[in-house]
């Protein structure tokens, strides 16, 4: 809708009034018109039809117009330099092919190479005969399997760990694995092909267990992230917990915040009462009456059980009073086991990732302005030149990540407070300064902590594959469907992150050989030779 053009001298109180009440009423429809949209796409979703397509991500990660610097002439774009096409190959199997019916005299001048790259994929059945021998007392002794025979099975671990890479990294669904399997000549049923991907994976579960408890000791920060996960049928939740190092993946039944503590936990969540505890209390307004009595006795509680028996002695029912009570022993519980109080989480803004030392994310705070439809000219040109604003801050904050300078922050922080402290006349516009303002500790974190990362792109990309695997096979349908699901999940990204092939780790964990190293013991030899690379930067 076009406004006519209101000059000054025709700017009395009552047309601002009733321009502010124009633009409040465009605000609701606004909103009104995203509401019946989504409602909309519901509707086509369960009629199976396409809903409205998504609007593009932020561009706030795109360098400004210009700003790129023109390549010289003649030169190539960066990564497509030559190199040797077979410089890494290896070839175990060398062939001589001699001229055939060379006339008489010719003379050999050598042999030219020529590489030829083939994959060999074909069953392989093999009976042992087994020598059983009666022994002098009675009783009789079978002949040993080879050492590459997994004990218990009929299938070697090459198929097994195709299966597990199958499934895993290629998002294979069972169907088309087994049927892949029949026309390789594989013998092998649909039950059969289950068990090889949920059952006895203990091995492989300790590991992605690991992975968490190192990670979160070693790591500075973290960046979450979660996203729908349904199971037998029911709507849940998959958590990512990950930094340049490790990715854990955890999928639960709801996203509060006492279920993202728990993921923290793993599974044997231990609950303790600290100075880091009490100060939860004391942020959330825990009743001091309560807080006494959970002071009184034992402050440490080894499960879940224990826990919920000592808040039931205490006549501690109210579910408001159970919930802080236990998020914070959850809190005090991460203390115990070595996470220290400084560790930074960086997400999205949701409220259940609000604990030790947050940071928030600038493409996520900036994503309403991206997603704003403007009225008219004016409104439009007032949006671009906010964001224009919030890019240019966010340019800053990067230069002042790579060298952090005194000098810089609070310069920094005037900015910042500027840019917030404006007002538009636009309410919408106005909404999204004044949450940047109330988040103002969070966006800024990088002043306090350069090494945080100024958006929390990591974890939406690291969550992306498990949303890949989801709309590939759908809901998981047993928990230890889930739970493999996950494990892998986390496995398969953190290989990916410490330089470790996948097939190469499944085919050594399979067969029992332990060659390569524990994927928690490689994380804490990256993090010690990334500190003593890269120390901790200092304000200068």
């Amino acid at each position: 809708m076009e406004l006519p053009e209101i000059g000054p001298a025709e700017r009395t109180p009552l047309v601002e009034a009733l321009l502010a009440i124009i633009r409040m009423q465009q605000d609701r429809i606004q909103a009104l018109e995203e509401q019946v949209q989504q409602l909309r796409d519901e509707v086509a979703i369960l009629k199976g039809q396409k809903p409205r397509p998504q609007i593009a991500p932020s561009r706030l990660e795109a360098p400004a117009q210009g700003s790129k610097p023109a390549a010289p002439e003649g030169s190539k774009r960066p990564g497509s330099a030559k190199r040797s096409k077979n410089s890494q190959l290896v070839i175990p199997d060398e062939v001589r092919l001699p001229v055939v019916d060379a006339p008489p005299g010719s003379v050999s001048k050598g042999f030219e190479p020529y590489v030829v790259q083939e994959f060999e994929m074909h069953a392989k059945a093999t009976r042992y005969l087994r020598e059983r021998v009666q022994l002098p007392d009675g009783s009789s002794m079978l002949a040993s399997l080879p050492e590459e025979v997994l004990p218990g099975s009929h299938f070697g671990p090459k198929l097994i760990a195709h299966i597990l890479y199958q499934y895993h990294h290629n998002h294979v669904t069972q169907p088309l694995l087994l049927e892949e399997l029949w026309e390789h000549g594989i013998d092998i049923s649909a039950g059969q092909l289950n068990n090889i991907l949920t059952e006895n994976k203990g091995i492989f579960h300790e590991e992605k267990w690991e992975l968490l408890t190192t990670g979160l000791k070693e790591a500075l920060y973290v960046g979450v992230d979660d996203t729908g996960a349904r199971h037998e049928g029911h709507n849940g939740f998959c958590t990512v917990v990950r930094n340049d190092l490790f990715t854990y993946f955890e999928s639960t039944d709801s996203k509060s915040r006492n279920n993202f503590l728990r993921v923290l936990h793993g599974p044997q969540p231990t609950y303790a009462i600290d100075t880091m505890t009490l100060a939860y209390w004391e942020r959330q307004e825990l009743s001091a009456d309560i807080v006494a009595k959970l002071c009184q006795g034992p402050r440490q509680f080894p499960d879940e059980p224990s826990w919920q028996a000592r808040l039931a002695a205490l006549g501690i029912t109210n579910t408001r009073h159970v919930r802080i009570a236990t998020e914070g022993a959850l809190l005090g519980g991460l203390i115990e086991r070595g996470v220290s109080p400084e560790l930074l989480i960086l997400s999205d803004g949701a409220g259940q990732f609000v604990i030790f030392v947050h940071a928030a994310c600038w493409v996520h705070a900036e994503r309403p302005l991206a997603r704003m439809v403007p009225y008219n000219e004016e409104h439009r040109a007032i949006i671009e030149k906010i964001r224009d604003q919030i890019w240019d801050l966010y340019r800053d904050l990067k230069t002042f990540q790579q060298n952090p300078a005194a000098a810089q922050k609070a310069l920094l922080e005037a900015r910042f407070d500027a840019l917030c402290d404006q007002r538009t006349g636009y309410p919408s516009i106005n909404g999204v300064l004044k949450d940047m303002r109330e988040h103002r500790a969070d966006l800024l974190r990088v002043l306090e902590r350069p090494e945080v990362p100024l958006h929390n792109n990591g974890a939406e990309s690291d969550i992306r594959e498990y949303v890949k695997k989801r709309k590939i096979s759908g809901s998981t349908r047993s928990d230890e469907g889930r739970r493999c699901r996950d494990t892998f999940a986390s496995l398969k990204k953190t290989c990916r992150k410490l330089g470790v092939r996948f097939w190469d780790y499944l085919l050594d964990r399979v067969r029992g050989l332990g060659q390569i190293p524990r994927l928690a013991e490689l994380i804490r030899q990256r993090s010690r030779q990334s500190q003593a690379a890269n120390p901790e930067p200092a304000l200068t």
